[in-house]
């Protein structure tokens, strides 16, 4: 990453933000950057361009090529082992090792080179603490095989992974909670729904509660709240008052009706104002629930 590009990060602890928050930031300003997780002297890399996920990497040894091969079965531990020693001694990567010692054809290895990085990609959220940084800035990839999975499906795909759906479940509130529909056809098209997910997206209509969406949709319940997470990172939906607070704004609404008849100036002071949405600065700085994050402006993209 060139010196210029970086000054421009986003820094977040997995404690208190969630990556596919972070994510979905990210791919809202479209620019490319390399995002680093670490935790327990672990350090994975996932790289991104043009709201495309197009590499990752780890420090940690269970997500090597060897380790990937050996554990889906295209290698044994012995054939793992001998080869190890022998990469010991060389500067070859591991894949090309394997294709010389005839243990796996060309079309395979770079197969499996990229099933690993989408999995180094997924195992990132099974991480609930760690600190995360997104930097700014043009890159190269470690290796020539790359991958190109649009960020959308990335989030949907590693929320659908993720292991603690309560907690994420969590993060939309309570089970009385109101969701509404927020999407035009096209915002689906990136995200890679099947039939039954978009059906569960179907069933959010601003009247059923979350602990109905999750105990009527299509799927298990973890399922479907994990997916209605989902739905709300991407902004597909949005909240709606609880559903004993929506009774109460009607019945609040009938009384200063009654009591104020048709004057429109006198009910227009009760509405409550909206939680405000992220703001958008000019030199691209975002604040959102009290968070700042600088980003580059176009005017600084275009610099390059």
């Amino acid at each position: 990453m060139s010196g210029s590009d970086k000054a421009h990060e986003y820094r977040a602890d997995l404690r208190h933000t969630a990556l596919p928050e972070m994510l979905y930031t990210v791919d809202r300003f479209q620019v490319p950057g390399v995002v680093e997780a670490e935790r327990d002297g672990v350090v994975k890399k996932v790289y991104v361009r043009e709201g495309y996920v197009v590499h990752a990497t780890s420090t940690d040894r269970n997500d090597s090529l060897g380790s990937y091969l050996q554990r889906s079965g295209q290698i044994s531990a012995e054939q793992f082992s001998d080869t190890m020693k022998v990469r010991s001694g060389s500067k070859k990567r591991y894949g090309e090792l394997l294709v010389e010692a005839g243990l796996i054809s060309p079309a395979a290895i770079h197969r499996a080179i990229r099933k690993q990085i989408e999995s180094i990609v997924w195992s990132l959220f099974y991480w609930q603490e760690g600190q995360v940084r997104f930097e700014i800035g043009t890159f190269q990839t470690p290796t020539h095989v790359k991958i190109l999975l649009p960020m959308r499906q990335v989030i949907v795909e590693g929320i659908k992974q993720a292991p603690n759906a309560k907690a994420l479940v969590a993060r939309l509130g309570g089970k009385d909670t109101l969701f509404e529909p927020k999407y035009t056809t096209e915002d689906l098209i990136g995200t890679g729904l099947d039939s039954e997910e978009y059906g569960l997206l179907r069933l959010i209509d601003g009247k059923r509660t979350l602990y109905e969406l999750c105990t009527e949709g299509p799927l298990s319940v973890p399922e479907n709240g994990k997916l209605i997470y989902a739905f709300h990172v991407l902004k597909l939906v949005r909240h709606q008052a609880t559903a004993a607070e929506h009774a109460q704004a009607q019945g609040q609404d009938s009384d200063q009706a009654r009591a104020q008849g048709s004057s429109a100036e006198g009910g227009a002071g009760a509405a409550a104002a909206p939680s405000a949405p992220p703001s958008e600065k000019s030199d691209g700085t975002v604040v959102t629930k009290g968070v700042k994050i600088k980003f580059k402006t176009g005017a600084d993209r275009t610099k390059k």
